[in-house]
């Protein structure tokens, strides 16, 4: 029954969404022509205006079909779905703009092409808005729930309970846990086992299960091949969570070898060569306009330090970065020239002697970080990125906090989302590695934006920049 009613629930969406951008393009139309008053429109009749409409819909349909905004919103989060029809109109606003500037329709209006580009897009989101409050409605209501039964009693089990009670709005309904280890009537949070895998066999034929979730643990990954040909015999859709959280991270992905399907432990979207361009290209262009826009403090932060401390202007230290490659890092001196081994001691820490009176203010303000443009420029570093760290450091955080290495798979940075959260100077190092890896799985040139506008309120003065 519920297939069913996704089947027409799907077939509905499909049809609302054609109306919507049918909508969308005639107000366009109207607002910037006035279609209404006016029969031709300069050189152009009403008739070659409306003409792009038979192809614009089914055009936009397909292009949503592509970017997955017709499968369930049980689980897909509004900011992907927001960002996947972004992502679809903005296609269909280059399609658009390179046919007619192929057909040389100089007279078609661009500023109509852009109007609508905006409206579809505006009321694409307020329409799934409504939508997900309709159908969150409904499952309150009792109607439209997924009854689902969990074969394995794991952490991945408990994991997965915990998320589905923390998310009514999915509609998922929990009927039981089978396990072969775990004592009938055991219960977790409200749900029980209610025997053993083997009452499969007796369960399934009855068909009154929408999902059959695999919550195996690992010692009894053995019985897979029989639980899932067992459940794809049955119909029911079956899917496996497995029980490594605490070995593989949020974020692995799956690559295909000649048909073996091979799972990369870590997703790191820098990897990806196109990805990289885009970054190092942001970085060049952003460091060279931070270079102008900031000359004037770097030439008077010199020439204060010149007047106030003796020593040279600029003070280099070696840092590890990208693929664990020593580097020089620039800064402005602000401390009393020392020895390497004084400067090996560690952290600076409060009111630490060490550090000029012009150090200090540069310190807080992080003006001393502006020399650090130029690894930019040179490709050591970037603007945002993992905060690059001496190699006594590295080589003591890399036995004692799991994972640390990772940060390395990425070009380190002036900011970070570590350092826009707090996590900068002498604070947990743990936390700040849990900031830094959410950076690397989840890169996007939007997540560099927002830390860079971030850090303009957040980045630059802190309490704990000593």
């Amino acid at each position: 029954m519920i297939k069913d009613n996704e089947r027409f629930f799907y077939r509905l969406h499909v049809v609302i969404d054609a109306f919507v951008i049918a909508f969308s393009y005639l107000f366009a139309c109207f607002l910037q022509l006035g279609f209404f008053i006016e029969k031709d429109i300069g050189r152009l009749t009403t008739e070659e205006y409306l003409l792009p409409l038979f192809f614009v819909v089914p055009g936009l349909l397909l292009l949503y079909y592509a970017f997955n905004l017709y499968t369930s919103k049980r689980v897909q989060g509004r900011r992907l779905e927001i960002g996947n029809i972004v992502k679809a109109n903005s296609l269909m606003l280059l399609i658009f703009l390179s046919v007619l500037m192929l057909r040389h329709m100089d007279d078609f209006s661009r500023q109509l092409v852009f109007l609508f580009y905006g409206i579809d897009t505006v009321l694409e989101v307020v329409v799934r808005f409504l939508i997900r409050r309709a159908l969150v409605n409904i499952r309150k209501k009792g109607m439209n729930l997924k009854r689902i039964l969990l074969v394995g009693y794991s952490r991945a089990a408990e994991e997965y309970i915990d998320r589905i009670n923390a998310n009514p709005q999915w509609g998922y309904v929990v009927r039981g846990i089978l396990d072969d280890n775990i004592e009938r009537g055991t219960m977790y949070k409200g749900v029980k086992v209610i025997g053993r895998i083997d009452n499969l066999l007796v369960i399934l034929p009855q068909n009154h299960l929408d999902e059959i979730a695999i919550t195996l643990g690992l010692n009894e990954y053995y019985k897979l091949e029989r639980i899932v040909g067992l459940c794809e015999k049955s119909g029911v859709h079956t899917k496996f969570i497995p029980d490594y959280n605490n070995i593989i991270p949020t974020k692995p992905y799956t690559e295909d070898l000649l048909g073996l399907p091979v799972i990369n432990i870590r997703h790191v979207p820098l990897s990806n060569t196109f990805n990289m361009m885009v970054k190092r290209t942001m970085d060049v262009c952003g460091s060279l306009l931070c270079i102008v826009l900031f000359s004037p403090v770097m030439l008077l932060m010199a020439a204060l330090i010149k007047l106030t401390s003796p020593g040279p202007l600029i003070f280099k230290q070696e840092r590890v970065g990208l693929h664990n490659r020593p580097f020089k890092m620039y800064k402005f001196r602000s401390m009393e020239v020392q020895t390497e081994r004084e400067e090996q001691k560690g952290w600076t820490v409060k009111n630490d002697p060490r550090v000029t009176g012009i150090g200090r203010f540069m310190r807080k303000t992080s003006i001393d970080e502006l020399p650090q443009l130029f690894n930019v420029l040179k490709g050591d570093m970037s603007l945002v990125g993992p905060r690059p760290e001496r190699p006594q450091f590295v080589e003591k955080f890399r036995e004692e906090i799991p994972r640390y290495m990772v940060k390395h798979q990425v070009r380190p940075g002036m900011t970070g989302w570590a350092q826009i959260n707090g996590y900068r100077g002498d604070t947990s190092i743990r936390k700040r590695i849990e900031y830094d890896l959410y950076y690397i799985e989840n890169w996007t040139v939007g997540l560099d934006f927002k830390i860079l506008f971030l850090t303009c309120f957040k980045g630059f003065i802190n309490k704990n920049a000593y």
